[in-house]
């Protein structure tokens, strides 16, 4: 336990926070046809093209983004931890390096970024929402800042997630509550949500997120991002804390989250070219492969589709937007095959199974060392299961092993049938409903499905809630507690003109094919 109060960790926190913020709202003003030049710039190589001109400075764009971050935090609640001053520095230091040298220091020169509160950085907490671990600074960066800062991006501050960070929610007692930017009463999703407003509303171009059960995809999807999770061992989770920290069973992932597919190809490309296995070994040593990138946009593509995951069916708008693109891709002459939910209820259940396996001690721990309350859910969580002996988690592992080798089997054997050719990717919804009122966001087997068996999982923005043509159904049958449960929360009053997200899937290592495939889908949605 602390040694006081935990109400005097969080006001103490949060008042550095603050006194951090403050002076970026009034005296980093920029010529305003420069600032909405440099925040309209959803592209991560235009905006470097931009500075490779030298009409304009690193300077420039890390002093612009900086106010745009003070002002949405004002009203969203997004960030942690706070680098403003450091990041002006760096930014001098790049337009230092532009003058001597006459061009960029790397690919992702002055490229603004931010974190989520995981990511360790030098000299400052990775609370994961946990007011115990405040005031316990890194004694290093993770290695993908290392990465980031090589190729040149400026680290401008780390932001919310909830305690634990295992919710779609964003929420805790040491930071508070974060809220959607387009309805204060409504979520952003979690568990990185503060990535999710800070990019949605142009504060930041590069977010960096962790995902283990959907914390990436799900608030892209209701922020109309781009978000991937890629196979876990595809880029470095050293220096990045988590809960549950040890366990091997469900590996969590860490992945980018932007405004357009392009950055996201950029700073995937960029961080796999910097060959991160050599900073964490548990990378696997795939290098960057462009040729599948690209092989994928050239030819007919076969694309499993599944629409409903059999125990919770998704909200009107969400099949709408799902079917749209269904036609746009038959039209456009790739084959689709009906995808079945099959083996998705097993690999939930020995995936919730292994979330309890400790009985909670683990999030126990962490919440009683600071003294502050549980939300509650974390609290139903800890609660939810007694833990189990080593005996019965070996059992445990071989259940997983042999679902996750009946879902090979199924992708393996499934072909189209007019032409036989085996199924590329999975197109399905990211959520069954977009953003929701606060704290009311529970099933999530759409996306944490994919955390189980490990593949990668793109969701990318396909379109908005229209009231007008997703009326609610009326006299609709819930198959269980969940779905009763979905159901009740659809509005399409007040959910109208929310982002809707889809997911792309692929399997193990294959996150080149799915971004291929997300730029053949992206320019089909665009038309």
């Amino acid at each position: 336990m602390l040694s006081r109060p935990w109400q005097e960790v969080v006001k103490e926190k949060r008042e550095i926070r603050e006194k951090l913020v403050e002076p970026y709202l009034t005296t980093i003003n920029g010529e305003r046809a420069v600032a909405d030049t440099v925040l309209n710039i959803d592209n991560v190589d235009e905006l470097t093209a931009l500075l490779a001109t030298g009409k304009i400075t690193a300077h420039d764009v890390t002093a612009n983004y900086i106010r745009r971050i003070a002002e949405v935090h004002q009203k969203n609640n997004c960030l942690t931890e706070v680098f403003f001053g450091d990041a002006l520095v760096e930014a001098s230091k790049l337009d230092d390096y532009y003058r001597q040298h006459g061009g960029l220091i790397g690919p992702l020169h002055g490229v603004p970024v931010t974190l989520k509160d995981q990511f360790d950085v030098k000299g400052a907490d990775s609370t994961l929402g946990y007011v115990g671990r405040a005031f316990k600074p890194a004694s290093k960066d993770a290695a993908i800042v290392q990465i980031l800062r090589s190729l040149g991006a400026i680290i401008l501050a780390k932001t919310n997630l909830p305690q634990s960070i295992m919710w779609c929610e964003t929420e805790s007692p040491l930071w508070g509550l974060t809220t959607n930017p387009r309805n204060p009463a409504f979520t952003p999703g979690g568990s990185t949500g503060g990535e999710g407003v800070l990019l949605a509303l142009h504060a930041s171009m590069i977010g960096w997120g962790t995902d283990i059960g959907g914390s990436i995809r799900i608030p892209s999807h209701m922020n109309g991002l781009w978000g991937l999770k890629p196979t876990s061992s595809r880029l470095p989770y050293m220096g990045v804390p988590v809960s549950t920290e040890g366990q091997e069973h469900v590996p969590s992932s860490i992945g980018p989250m932007t405004r357009s597919l392009s950055s996201l190809v950029t700073v995937m490309q960029c961080a796999i070219d910097a060959k991160p296995w050599i900073l964490d070994p548990k990378v696997t040593p795939i290098p960057w492969r462009k040729d599948l990138y690209e092989e994928v946009q050239t030819r007919p593509l076969t694309i499993g589709v599944l629409v409903d995951d059999g125990v919770v069916k998704v909200h009107p708008p969400i099949e709408r937007v799902l079917k749209e693109v269904e036609t746009k891709l038959k039209a456009a002459g790739h084959e689709l095959v009906q995808w079945n939910c099959a083996g998705h209820k097993e690999c939930i259940e020995i995936m919730d199974l292994f979330y309890t396996a400790d009985g909670g001690e683990d999030i126990r721990r962490d919440v009683q060392a600071g003294g502050e309350p549980f939300i509650p859910h974390v609290e139903a969580l800890i609660n939810r299961g007694q833990a189990i002996s080593v005996y019965d988690y070996w059992q445990l592992n071989k259940r997983k092993l042999a679902a996750q080798q009946a879902y090979n089997d199924k992708w393996s054997t499934a072909t189209a049938p007019g032409s036989d050719r085996p199924v590329d990717v999975v197109l399905m919804p990211t959520m069954p409903h977009p953003a929701v009122p606060h704290r009311t966001c529970k099933w999530v087997g759409y996306t944490k499905v994919w955390n189980f068996l490990d593949y990668p999982a793109l969701s990318f923005p396909a379109g908005h809630v229209e009231a007008s043509q997703d009326p609610s159904v009326p006299g609709y049958e819930p198959r269980n507690e969940y779905d009763a449960w979905n159901w009740k929360l659809y509005d399409p009053e007040t959910m109208d003109g929310h982002p809707i997200g889809l997911q792309i899937v692929g399997r193990r290592f294959e996150e080149e094919k799915v971004l291929g495939v997300a730029a053949v889908i992206d320019k089909l949605v665009k038309t």
